[in-house]
């Protein structure tokens, strides 16, 4: 396969994370699978530390501008982390290239390719305006972000220096249901070290239901800061069983480093609407393909 083509499979999802800030594993791991001929696991593992690459920058710049919820993020991971822990223990004890093991990850990765078609359906639908789904994107590589809390009310954020920081009334992290989330850390530690999609707009919709008082811009740093740790542990467990392409991995990332720049500069000259229902026709034919496989 000419290294072109990954290159630009990078640049793609690249440009589509920095839109609509999703799209990492939900994109790459199918067009991975399906154009590119590469082996189900194989696929997973390489994207898992395309993630957590391409996540941590993002963090970092969230991190900066105080927008991430650490105790939400630590609660997430109690759950996530053993969660991805077992699984990879699972995966290296029936081998991670076995027949029966490559027909559970497409049968999962289906499943959750079709959720988070779903979700991205939901939020097209009901969200009238513009909302800050592309923070990360954008938080890695230009000095301005623009973001919208659940209000619609219009937040800048500039790095020009200490006197712009962002500052909350309160911070509203606390939650009545903490074995919930734990729960839910649960649950998409191993959604995403078997698939490596999940942490993305599924966690996105579940975090504003059990947060409901936490403004989005934080919901949306929560959920891309736990998954740095989380894509990393899991991306780094696949490679200790041999299911990451490391060369790919540098080819991919090559191409995503303009592509989320690009993206991050036409997000406010694109549509987000029609991006996020597009996505969730492209989304709904490789989850319907992959389940009926």
């Amino acid at each position: 396969m000419n290294d072109l083509y990954f290159v630009l499979a990078g640049f793609f999802v690249g440009t589509v994370v920095g839109l609509t800030g999703v799209g990492g594993g939900s994109l790459m791991t199918p067009i991975l699978i399906f154009f590119l001929g590469v082996k189900p696991h194989m696929a997973v593992g390489t994207d898992l530390l395309f993630a957590a690459i391409t996540k941590s920058s993002g963090t970092f710049s969230l991190w900066r501008r105080r927008l991430v919820p650490w105790r939400v993020v630590i609660t997430l991971c109690i759950g996530s982390i053993p969660a991805s822990l077992v699984t990879l223990y699972l995966l290296n004890q029936w081998g991670a290239d076995s027949k029966e093991m490559q027909h559970l990850i497409t049968q999962t990765l289906g499943v959750a390719l079709l959720l988070t078609a779903l979700s991205l359906l939901y939020k097209a639908l009901k969200s009238p305006k513009k909302t800050p789904i592309s923070i990360a994107a954008q938080a890695a590589v230009m000095g301005e972000w623009r973001l919208e809390t659940p209000s619609h009310t219009t937040l800048a954020i500039s790095k020009e220096g200490p006197s712009d920081e962002l500052q909350w009334d309160s911070d509203p992290s606390d939650t009545k249901h903490p074995l919930l989330t734990i729960a839910f850390g649960v649950l998409i530690g191993g959604l995403v070290t078997l698939t490596s999609v999940g942490a993305g707009a599924i966690g996105v919709t579940v975090l504003m239901i059990l947060y409901p008082r936490l403004p989005l811009p934080r919901i949306v740093a929560a959920d891309i800061a736990y998954a740095v740790p989380l894509t990393l542990v899991a991306g780094l467990g696949h490679a200790s069983i041999g299911s990451v392409d490391w060369l790919l991995l540098a080819k991919l990332t090559l191409g995503s480093v303009p592509g989320i720049w690009l993206g991050a500069h036409l997000v406010t000259k694109t549509p987000e609407r029609v991006i996020r229902l597009l996505l969730s026709v492209l989304l709904t034919w490789a989850g319907s393909k992959l389940v009926l496989s």
